[in-house]
């Protein structure tokens, strides 16, 4: 699946000192009417325990300049839980999972039904609230290396 290029999205999820999150490409919307948007988490992260537990999580797509946020999140540096929120500017929406203040979009949701096989859960969102930010490229993800769009 490296071929095949995908937006990259920060999965937040968990409130205070139990927030975490995770860089995902498995991030998209499921249907219309209703709002419902899917993630795909694998069930050994930390992400998968506070989306179990608090039941929300918001979707945050990642601006072509903030490769810094993807890779914190994806746990370079051993950066782990809310250690990952250091150095930018997050806000709480309806679910309390927090949203990045300058993502080209965020996607607040609460978990509607969670769908576990293998290794991941594929967590089916209600979307509760949507925040779009100023027009941009997109982060990428293709063959082992990011871009934009």
């Amino acid at each position: 699946m490296r071929h095949l290029a995908g937006a990259v999205s920060v999965v937040t999820a968990g409130i205070g000192d139990e927030r975490t999150g995770a860089t995902v490409t498995t991030a998209h919307s499921l249907s219309v009417d209703p709002e419902v948007m899917v993630v795909s988490i694998n069930l050994n992260s930390s992400t998968w325990a506070a989306t179990s537990r608090h039941r929300h999580f918001c979707v945050n797509v990642l601006r072509a300049d903030q490769m810094a946020i993807a890779e914190r999140f994806a746990g370079r540096g051993g950066l782990k839980g809310s250690a990952r929120y250091e150095g930018a500017s997050w806000s709480a929406l309806a679910t309390g999972a927090l949203v990045l203040q300058d993502a080209l979009a965020a996607v607040d949701c609460t978990v509607e039904d969670t769908i576990v096989r293998h290794s991941h859960a594929l967590v089916l969102g209600s979307v509760r609230h949507v925040v779009s930010g100023e027009p941009g490229p997109a982060l990428i993800y293709h063959h082992g290396a990011y871009g934009s769009s």
